[in-house]
């Protein structure tokens, strides 16, 4: 579709609205629509990865079919396995004091959702949300990222071939149509990207009063505790910080580590790298990072460290000619950097880890909750008590014990953040009731004993003492 001017989408939204509200779609059209989009992303998987590693510079098309197609696909199955029980009526209790009366909940689309996706999963942040307000009965319009424009006009031809324009609206653009988006009278805006972007949308949302669930990022804790095995820890530590580059959102930011284990782990680490991805000079699973912007300040935030005399350990040598020609960052470890440093203060979003030693599990704690509450939180121990007790001590977005990433892809459980990494949730069920309205409707019989709360109420004084006590 063209691309409206940020003037013309007030007139793209009425009409994503008109169509809604002259037929609501029915459970069927939900499904089948969902199908025809499973179908249409699974034949065109391959495109898709081409559209994304030219969008990268270089993505390995194999992270992009885990990472935008398997997750996509297997979200879409999980929402149309379960869509008809989560759309039946929910029967809830009334109370005896209004028996005989009957109460439910119906789950009820809201409208038109708009969502606003980032760059760095491309397909899966713009599809999943899109997928769950269709299963919900909505109609959207997505804003996909400017800084991925191939993905984003890849998108726009995918969803135009499964739904009609005034279903699902796909605009184009920078962030001027972004920001136009966000202030739309939409009736339910879902974004997802940085802090401190999340804080422009919430307040462009709220001259109309649009709900928002805003997925943002932060800073994300992994916590090795004494006894874990260092091997493993650094092998899915290495799998969730290097994966697309450590341009995930809920990628580890930053490793927590007894004292006299640091030096161990940090080349339990550098043995992770070697035999991932070699000396590099192939490179082919390794992800750049996105844009001169993104490579320019990841690299300033490892000048920022060696001119403060921080140890800065690269885990494999590359030409700098050839990292700056094609943005190749390599798995770097910083080591014990002070909190007044920008890559402690900001949410890093590259290959770049932080590795600090404490003294005790205290200590680790008291770093961890002294800043704002992450996205995700990963404590690795084989211990029940001590997962126990850091679990009830640090309020994070989600969890993944002795792993990283995976909470996001168990279809059961909801994704979002909480705090300063965001409000809301969807993925699977609670997707579904975030992008719908729980309808409470009470059923009255023919009679009821509430008939009898009425004047004068000194002939039901017996029944007012029941009532009251």
């Amino acid at each position: 579709m063209t691309t409206p001017f940020p003037a013309d989408l007030p007139a793209v939204l009425q009409a994503l609205r008109h169509a809604w509200q002259t037929q609501r779609p029915s459970l069927d059209q939900r499904d089948d629509d969902l199908r025809r989009l499973r179908a249409a992303l699974q034949a065109r998987l391959d495109e898709m990865a081409i559209a994304i590693a030219d969008d990268f510079g270089h993505r390995s098309h194999d992270e992009s079919r885990i990472a935008d197609g398997m997750s996509v696909l297997s979200a879409i199955d999980h929402l149309r396995r379960h869509l008809r029980r989560w759309s039946k009526p929910q029967r809830v209790s009334a109370g005896w004091k209004l028996w005989p009366a009957r109460a439910q909940l119906r789950p009820s689309p809201l409208g038109v959702v708009g969502v606003i996706s980032p760059w760095n999963y491309p397909v899966t942040l713009a599809l999943v949300p899109l997928a769950t307000a269709i299963a919900a009965g909505n109609h959207v319009l997505l804003k996909p990222s400017e800084h991925t424009p191939r993905t984003s006009a890849f998108l726009a031809d995918l969803l135009a071939s499964v739904f009609p324009p005034d279903r699902v609206a796909v605009v184009q653009g920078g962030a001027d149509v972004a920001a136009a988006v966000a202030a739309l009278p939409l009736d339910h805006l879902l974004f997802t990207g940085s802090t401190a972007v999340g804080r422009k949308v919430m307040a462009a949302a709220a001259e109309h009063l649009v709900p928002v669930t805003l997925e943002l990022g932060g800073k994300s804790p992994a916590i090795v505790c004494r006894g874990f095995p260092l091997d493993k820890a650094a092998a899915r530590l290495a799998t969730g910080k290097w994966f697309n580059a450590g341009q995930t959102c809920i990628a580890p930011d930053y490793v927590l580590i007894d004292t006299a284990r640091q030096r161990e782990f940090v080349q339990a680490l550098q043995q992770q790298v070697r035999q991932r991805y070699g000396d590099f000079s192939d490179a082919t699973d390794y992800t750049r990072i996105i844009n001169d912007g993104q490579y320019r300040r990841l690299q300033g935030y490892l000048a920022q460290a060696r001119e403060r005399g921080v140890p800065v350990i690269p885990l494999a040598q590359v030409d700098a000619a050839r990292a700056d020609r094609e943005r190749l960052l390599v798995p770097t470890v910083v080591l014990d950097p002070p909190d007044d440093l920008d890559l402690m203060r900001e949410e890093i979003f590259g290959p770049i880890l932080p590795v600090r030693a404490y003294a005790d599990l205290e200590a680790a704690l008291a770093q961890v909750v002294a800043r704002d509450r992450p996205l995700a939180l990963y404590p690795f121990s084989d211990d029940r008590a001590t997962v126990e007790r850091i679990l009830g001590q640090v309020v994070a977005g989600g969890v993944t014990v002795n792993d990283t990433l995976l909470h996001f892809a168990a279809d059961g459980l909801p994704f979002g953040g909480v705090g300063a990494s965001g409000m809301g949730a969807y993925h699977g069920r609670a997707g579904f009731d975030r992008m719908s309205h729980l309808l409470p409707v009470l059923w009255q019989p023919r009679w009821a004993v509430t008939d009898r709360l009425r004047p004068p109420y000194t002939k039901i004084a017996g029944l007012l003492r029941l009532l009251v006590r």
